[in-house]
Order: C-alpha cells, then sequence, then structure tokens
C-alpha cells in the first residue's frame, strides 16, 4: 500500500494554498462594480460562494474517499458514471478550463509586474507579452525540474498571505469602516439587490475561489481521509472566506469603494504606496507578483500531466504521442507539457482579443471565467451520484449524503447564473458545449480501446514506487 503523508493541518494548508491566488487582487473592483459599489452586497456574495464551495468540496470529498485512483475529476467522474463522462470531465479540464486560467492569470501578472518595474500606464498588450514570458518560464521550469516547481510552490504560498493581511488589518484600523458599512446598508442595498447585474460578480467571485476542486485529488495522500479530507475542506475555504472579506473589507474602507472602482486593478498599488511608502509598496506588489506567479505555477504543475493521464487511458487523439515520457528529465511527459503550453499561449492571445475588441459581445471579456462558471454546471452531475450513493446506504450520514450536495447544488446553480447574465455567455457556451460534445464523440467511437484500471491496480502500481 501507498503510504499516506499527510496529516489534518498540512491538508488544511495545501488547500489554503491551492485557493488563495490572484483573483481577489485585480477581481475585487469587478465585484464592486457588479454590486453597484454596495460594500454589503459583495460581501454577501462572497459568502454565498464560500457556501457553494463548501459544500462542494464536503460532497466531492465523498467521492474521494471511495477511490484510490489518481486523477482527481476524471477518476470521480469514471467511478460514478463510467468512462464516457470522465472522458468528458478530463477534455474539458485539459482543454479548456485550466489553459484559460493558467492565460488570464498569467495574464494577470503583466499588470503587478508592470507596477513592480515602473512601467506608466495599463497596456493589455504589454501584459499579454509579459503573461507569454511568465508561461514560458514555469512551464520550463516545471518540465526541466520537477523539484523545482514544487519548491517555488512552497515558498509562493507563505507569502501570498501577506499583502492579503497587511491590507486588511491596517486599511481596517485607519479606514472609515463604519461609514463604508452604513453607506451600504438600507435603501442602498435594497436599490442594489433589484438590478440583477450583480449576479454577474459571481463569475470573478468564482475565480477567485478557484482550485478547490484540484485539492480532492490528494486524497489517497492524507492520512485517516474519511476523517480529516471533509475536515480540511470545511476548514480551507472559511479560512480563504475570512481573508479573502476582510482584505475586500480592509481595502474599500481604506480608498472607498467609488475609489477603488475608479483605480481597477491599481487599488492595492495606491492604497499600499499610501500605507507604506515608495519602498514599502514596492515590497506589498513583489509580494502579489509572487502569489500570482505561485498561482500560475500550481495550474501549470498539474496542467502538464492531465493530457498524459487521458493518453495512458486512450481517452484523446494521438495518445501514443502523449503517454510518452522523457527518461532524461526523470520521466516527464514532455509531449503533453508541450500540447498544453500551446494551448495555455492560444487563450494568451484570444484573451488579449477580447480585451481589446470594440465590439461589445466580447469586449472585455475574461476568457477564463465562463469556463469555470459551466464547470460548477457539471459538478451538479458528481452531486447527484452522491445523493444516489446516500440513497442506496453506501453515505450513512445524511448532512454528507443529501443535504451538503442539495446546498452545493442550489450554490453551483447561483455561481452559473453569474455567467448567464453576460451578453458574451452564448458564445463561451457554445464554446464549452463544442468540447462536450468532441469529447462525447471521441469516446463513442473509442470505447474499446480506453484503458481502466482497478483501484487495486492502482495501489499496487504504487506501492512499487
Amino acid at each position: 500500500m501507498h503510504k499516506r503523508n499527510y496529516g489534518l493541518f498540512t491538508a488544511i494548508t495545501m488547500i489554503t494554498g491551492i485557493v488563495i491566488g490572484s483573483g481577489i487582487f485585480f477581481k475585487a473592483d469587478d465585484i464592486l462594480r457588479y454590486a453597484n459599489g454596495n460594500v454589503w452586497l459583495g460581501v454577501i456574495i462572497f459568502v454565498v460562494a464560500a457556501i457553494a464551495v463548501v459544500f462542494g468540496a464536503l460532497s466531492i470529498s465523498q467521492l474521494a474517499i471511495r477511490t484510490d485512483k489518481p486523477g482527481g475529476l476524471v477518476s470521480y467522474a469514471e467511478d460514478s458514471y463510467g468512462i464516457g463522462m470522465a472522458t468528458v470531465f478530463g477534455w474539458f479540464e485539459s482543454f479548456l478550463y485550466l489553459p484559460t486560467l493558467s492565460a488570464v492569470v498569467a495574464w494577470a501578472s503583466g499588470i503587478y509586474l508592470s507596477q513592480v518595474l515602473g512601467f506608466e500606464g495599463f497596456s493589455v498588450t504589454r501584459n499579454t507579452i509579459i503573461g507569454a514570458i511568465v508561461l514560458t518560464f514555469l512551464y520550463l521550469a516545471n518540465a526541466l525540474s520537477a523539484k523545482l516547481g514544487g519548491f517555488f510552490q512552497n515558498a509562493s504560498m507563505v507569502i501570498k498571505i501577506i499583502p492579503l493581511i497587511l491590507i486588511s488589518v491596517i486599511g481596517l484600523i485607519k479606514g472609515n469602516t463604519g461609514e463604508m458599512l452604513t453607506g451600504a446598508s438600507g435603501d442602498a442595498f435594497t436599490s442594489s439587490i433589484k438590478n440583477l447585474g450583480w449576479l454577474a460578480a459571481f463569475g470573478p467571485i468564482a475565480f477567485s475561489y478557484d482550485g478547490w476542486i484540484v485539492s480532492t485529488s490528494i486524497c489517497h495522500e492524507i492520512k485517516k481521509s474519511k476523517r480529516n479530507l471533509p475536515l480540511a475542506l470545511t476548514v480551507a475555504p472559511i479560512f480563504v472566506l475570512v481573508v479573502y472579506v476582510a482584505y475586500f473589507l480592509g481595502i474599500t474602507s481604506y480608498l472607498s469603494p467609488e475609489v477603488v472602482m475608479e483605480l481597477g486593478d491599481d487599488a492595492i498599488s495606491v492604497a499600499s504606496n499610501q500605507l507604506f511608502g515608495d519602498f514599502g509598496s514596492k515590497l506589498v506588489l513583489i509580494a502579489v507578483v509572487i502569489s500570482i506567479l505561485g498561482t500560475v505555477n500550481g495550474v501549470v504543475l498539474g496542467l502538464i500531466r492531465l493530457p498524459y493521464s487521458l493518453a495512458l487511458r486512450n481517452m484523446m487523439p494521438a495518445s501514443k504521442i502523449f503517454k510518452k515520457e522523457n527518461n532524461k528529465l526523470g520521466g516527464m511527459p514532455t509531449n503533453s507539457a508541450v500540447l498544453v503550453y500551446a494551448l495555455s499561449m492560444a487563450y494568451l492571445l484570444l484573451n488579449q482579443l477580447f480585451l481589446n475588441s470594440k465590439n461589445d459581445f466580447v469586449s472585455g471579456l475574461d476568457i477564463s471565467e465562463i469556463s469555470i462558471c459551466v464547470l460548477y454546471l457539471l459538478y451538479i452531475i458528481l452531486y447527484v451520484h452522491v445523493i444516489q450513493l446516500w440513497k442506496k446506504g453506501e453515505i450513512k450520514n445524511i448532512f454528507l449524503g443529501l443535504i451538503s450536495p442539495i446546498l452545493a447544488s442550489i450554490g453551483s446553480l447561483i455561481i452559473f447564473s453569474g455567467a448567464c447574465v453576460k451578453l458574451a455567455f452564448i458564445l463561451y457556451a457554445a464554446i464549452c458545449i463544442v468540447f462536450i460534445l468532441a469529447a462525447f464523440a471521441f469516446y463513442k467511437k473509442n470505447a474499446d480501446n480506453i484503458i481502466l484500471k482497478t483501484d487495486e491496480e492502482y495501489q499496487a502500481e504504487r506501492g512499487q514506487e
């Protein structure tokens, strides 16, 4: 049997490190804008999204503790509904969801690297060029040395919390917290909530919380996983919620909601400059950059192995090519890494075209948000299976087997609604549907060639490592 290495505390810190990333730094102004500048409404949106994550994580954990197969979502879909659904989840995650996520976060690194380097003004093209350099460097680092990528990931996890805590605490102490919260209540709140445009805030919120699903794939590495994984998947998102809301309140209290919306992505730079001076501001921005790079690195770390994982199962075209390992690089699946690197770069360029477009249909569109929201819709398929397991008596606890997946499904539908209110949803939903149909068509044509292994076979392989 494979040795389980991680205790409860380590599991919590790993999940926290995966979830806390770049989104909160450049999405706070978007959330405020969609909430019509109402801070209370913004906080409620944070809480609702966190509920969706907590109950979603608890529900998925019930599938995770029932298998020792690697692969995360692909394995859960396979065990729940068979290889057809596993192929759909695998393609969606490998070729759309994670590559768009890595592209957008790499692009965002350009915003704050530009500020650290002293470049003036905002430039979509410059951010894209910096993002391309970041992606290239991190793909090379992870492809050439898994240890180097892992070391950077651990270091960035500690550093990424520093600017959030600093702005939270000092902003709340020095800001006009009482005045801000009073102004966000009463008639202003009622007026804001009547305008359903605030639902669009669930897109950037989902982006900020994204990554929690990756944590369920470490289940087979956690000691006493039936107890510790659900605990970790409850404590970690709640901790993230507290940190995010504190930062949101801290920066809006210090600068005011109107100024945060006006400054946009520059808000943390201006706030830290006023609070800590030029030198202190640079240090905060460097911490933000490291946080964002850590997020990109974490996505890349997992992404480069996903086509390889699919190829081992013959779940994608040209599987013979993408299942090859480079023995000179310690068994690194180089072809798999090259494929997702090319996809990430293509989405990075598409992101620039959308952001620079003067067409209202796609102008300002974040190419990752809608695929994230559609993934929440796909999660519901897995939540339904959790309920089925409860009905069969395989899950004894009514909270984990029934209440949790129902609340998770409601939360997922609310987050999905955030994509529906956007004009470009039709375009992106069409792209998502194309990927899903292509995956299912591939499965139907190649079902006889897809290789499946039992838990015992995976355990035997790990025992030989």
